[in-house]
């Protein structure tokens, strides 16, 4: 049976060179990490990754307190929506014509006279 194997192209497809290849030869990065990555770099590429890793942490936390502050917004909106409606309904229904002729039906009529007001001399109370 016979083994694979595969072409090495030298260069790349467009000839001008990756971007990869542009920053190897920019920062000599063979050189550099010839011998492994150097241990004095170690605390630097940590902080990075860690700064890194909170600064996309806290874009996702954003994204989702946005969202959800949205999402109350148009709850906020329906909800005095329905709060203006039930208010007029009420409002409607307390008039004093309305109550009158809700308790009709039940055989309750509005009196014709006016209210007395009574007056209590102070002596007596």
């Amino acid at each position: 049976m016979a083994n694979n194997t595969y072409k090495v192209k030298k260069g790349s497809i467009s000839g001008k060179g990756s971007v990869f290849t542009w920053i190897g030869n920019v920062f000599n990065l063979d050189r550099l990490l010839k011998e492994g990555i150097p241990l004095k770099y170690i605390p630097q590429i940590l902080f990075v990754t860690f700064i890194t890793i909170f600064y996309i942490g806290n874009n996702h936390f954003s994204e989702k307190t946005t969202r959800k502050i949205e999402k109350l917004e148009i709850e906020v909106e329906e909800l005095r929506a329905d709060y203006t409606s039930l208010k007029a309904d009420y409002m409607f229904s307390s008039k004093q014509s309305e109550v009158a002729r809700k308790v009709n039906k039940m055989g309750l009529v509005e009196n014709e006279t006016p209210p007395v007001k009574i007056i209590v001399p102070e002596s007596e109370y």
